[in-house]
């Protein structure tokens, strides 16, 4: 299993239930990463989406507790046990976890894969990613050069579990 997100230089993810910045080269390499592929989401990331909407070409898993708790496109779980029992229907290599905080947490032991954008500052956040580099489990397997988004420097990495 995979995982996928935009991290600040603290690791922080988002403020108020949104992303912290909107990159257009990060969102296309998520979109180009995912499309045709599995998310799997907590609901309030899925509410943060654009009219609330399950992303396109993709198969939506949203977990939440809330038992009636139903979106249009999506399948909706309620529990780990019913989201392990879902993904085992698809192709691990396939399946990207997609946020929010606590799904990253629940989740990321079962992930082999993290895709990760760093971004060279600091923002004002509420939710955070658990920081790969003090985890020994993990390792930068790729890295891409310097990119730039007007004055903002972020680069993309791959981490791998250690095997």
């Amino acid at each position: 299993m995979n995982l996928i997100v935009a991290v600040d230089q603290n690791w922080a993810i988002g403020k108020n239930n949104q992303l912290l910045v909107r990159i257009p080269a990060d969102q296309k390499f998520f979109r180009e990463t995912t499309t045709g592929k599995v998310v799997v989401m907590g609901r309030k990331t899925l509410e943060s989406f654009p009219n609330g909407q399950p992303l396109k070409n993709r198969t939506n898993i949203v977990l939440t507790r809330n038992k009636d708790y139903a979106v249009k496109g999506a399948v909706v779980v309620h529990s780990m046990d019913e989201l392990h029992d879902e993904l085992k229907k698809y192709n691990s290599e396939d399946v990207f976890v997609i946020g929010g905080e606590k799904i990253y947490e629940q989740l990321l032991d079962e992930c082999d894969v993290a895709h990760v954008t760093k971004i060279e500052f600091a923002y004002d956040a509420d939710s955070y990613f658990p920081n790969l580099d003090e985890n020994p489990d993990w390792e930068i397997t790729g890295d891409s050069e310097e990119q730039t988004y007007f004055d903002l420097e972020y680069y993309f990495y791959r981490y791998e579990k250690k095997k």
